[in-house]
């Protein structure tokens, strides 16, 4: 079949068998190669946008504090995000208080509904603890059971949101390492021993009777010394003078490094 060329010929190639093939053969991997990869679970974060699902989970912790003639219940409930899937994870949603006490009831409410939007609202709110943590009631403090001082009312709910996002795992407390632990037990027997020693029993010259004056005293109710004082690091009444140096028995801390 002979072909007219009408335009200017400017070069040429041989064109081969296989060179024929080539093209052919492309269309047909093109629509392999073309095929859409499949599509990755977005992950949700925490934001004003999150609806309320119907059920919440959450925690609710009793605080009995003497600045109160009734005791308060702090209800925290959590959102679980990308639920079933690697990037799981509960975050807290809203904060409700309750008690039978009404004489605070509006900042209490205030409090609570502040709190609240700041959860919603997303991103690091771990700050709170540590903000609600640092108010002081002008009439002074309170030590509740363990020997652990609190400020306030309000620094008590701020250690109750800690202790909660230390549960769902938004806030890691820093372990202890074996050292410390087994130096802390050293220090606490060798003053419960200085102690009995510098208290020896007293035989009473009328009968057998021992002198109850000069038996050792008994661990306070928080499980340290009775003559120890508050710890500036962990809050807490453990603070006891041994061999010239402030030492804590709950955290390790020592004024003398």
């Amino acid at each position: 079949m002979a072909i007219k060329i009408e335009k200017k010929i400017k070069g040429y190639a041989v064109v081969k068998p296989e060179d024929k093939a080539a093209p052919a053969a492309a269309p047909a991997a093109a629509p392999k190669a073309a095929k859409p990869e499949p599509k990755q679970a977005e992950v949700i974060q925490m934001h004003e946008s999150v609806e309320r699902p119907e059920t919440l989970v959450g925690s609710t912790f009793k605080i009995k504090s003497p600045l109160f003639e009734h005791a308060l219940y702090v209800t925290i409930n959590d959102i679980v995000l990308n639920a079933g899937t690697p990037h799981e994870q509960r975050r807290p949603f809203e904060i409700f208080i309750n008690s039978k006490n009404m004489d605070h009831f509006q900042w209490i409410v205030a409090l609570t509904r502040i709190i609240s939007a700041v959860f919603r609202k997303g991103g690091d709110v771990t700050f709170l603890a540590e903000e609600m943590k640092a108010v002081f009631d002008p009439r002074g403090g309170y030590f509740k059971s363990g020997g652990v001082y609190m400020p306030s009312i309000v620094a008590e709910i701020g250690a109750v949101i800690e202790q909660h996002m230390k549960n769902i795992g938004l806030i890691h407390d820093p372990e202890m390492d074996e050292s410390t632990r087994k130096l802390i037990a050293e220090k606490r027997a060798a003053y419960e021993r200085a102690s009995v020693g510098a208290h020896p029993p007293i035989e009473s010259r009328v009968g057998s009777v021992r002198d109850t004056a000069a038996q050792p005293t008994e661990p306070a109710a928080s499980g340290f010394p009775p003559g120890a004082t508050l710890c500036a690091k962990c809050n807490t009444q453990a603070l006891v003078l041994m061999d010239g140096c402030q030492t804590c028995l709950n955290c390790g801390y020592s004024k003398c490094g």
